[in-house]
């Protein structure tokens, strides 16, 4: 189903079918959402489903099909066959990260279907200052506390960060705001699995390539034909197999999922040397205890007395 729709949406822009408003934006207008009410009857349906499927999408119970296209922030990129991917060096284990090491280290809480999941990612502070500065004032000021995933397309990319989803009567039109501000492109780094980059409208009324001032997703794949085209500030450390379950919750022909999946806070921390690995083991290696410095007084709590 979502095939079929990307492919009519190809064939749209190819054929010149779709306004000039819808063509404009990197992050397409999306169709007519669900309306108010059913979504809101839905709601404890779908978070139960929710629940179910996290459990039911773990790692090697997934089937994909040899022929993908997705979108992201308006390019369609097609991969037939092998996945598009790029040669990229072996992250390092952050658990070996230098005892004198200095990060900035994003620590994300996502909520939904009543859990609450932890995403930490390394900020890209000296590859794209202005990128982390921006995003550093929108978690200081709070501004992406609440804020929905309105994006979540299988094995490719799940996004976040507009402003307009903290209203569920916008659902229209979630993936178009954001634009009151900018920031310059800091193109640099590439797309691997885990990389953070930031949204972004089209060349052709984006010619630089600013960023969104909000919006930004997170990688699920090493996507070559992406590279160039974005800005990348940072890489997930933690919590991939999160990200890759919110990509596989079921979504409406927006690719927008259906039960509310929202950033609950983004507190960022001064990481000094290495992260402390957990017993658990995930698909992608071990999982990480968030820092001391990021956790808040009730959790602090609860350790001492446990």
């Amino acid at each position: 189903m979502k095939l079929s729709a990307h492919l009519l949406l190809s064939l749209a822009l190819s054929l010149g079918c779709l306004s000039a408003s819808a063509q404009e934006f990197l992050l397409p207008l999306p169709e007519p959402g669900l309306p108010a009410e059913p979504l809101q009857a839905v709601d404890k349906a779908a978070e139960q489903a929710q629940r179910e499927l996290f459990e039911a999408t773990e790692p090697g119970n997934v089937t994909t099909s040899s022929t993908t296209t997705k979108v992201i922030g308006g390019p369609i990129v097609t991969t037939t066959g092998k996945k598009t991917t790029f040669a990229a060096p072996k992250m390092q284990d952050p658990a070996s990260w230098p005892k004198d090491s200095q990060r900035k280290l994003a620590v994300m809480e996502v909520s939904f279907g009543g859990a609450v999941e932890t995403v930490m990612f390394e900020l890209y502070s000296n590859e794209a200052p202005m990128t982390v500065s921006n995003f550093l004032d929108n978690c200081e000021t709070g501004s992406y506390n609440g804020l929905a995933f309105h994006r979540a397309i299988e094995n490719f990319i799940v996004q976040t960060g507009d402003p307009l989803t903290s209203d569920e009567g916008a659902r229209d039109r979630w993936g178009t705001g954001g634009e009151s501000k900018t920031v310059p492109a800091e193109i640099k780094r590439a797309h691997r699995k885990g990389a953070v980059a930031m949204g972004r409208r089209s060349d052709k009324v984006n010619p630089a390539r600013k960023s969104n001032g909000f919006q930004f997703y997170f990688s699920l794949g090493n996507f070559s034909s992406m590279d160039g085209k974005y800005t990348v500030f940072g890489q997930v450390v933690s919590g991939i197999e999160t990200l890759e379950k919110i990509s596989k919750m079921p979504v409406d022909s927006n690719d927008c999922p259906i039960a509310r999946i929202e950033i609950k806070s983004i507190k960022v921390i001064d990481q000094k040397g290495p992260l402390a690995a957990t017993e658990q083991n995930t698909g992608d290696g071990r999982k990480y205890s968030k820092p001391a410095a990021a956790k808040g007084f009730v959790e602090r709590f609860l350790e001492r007395v446990w």
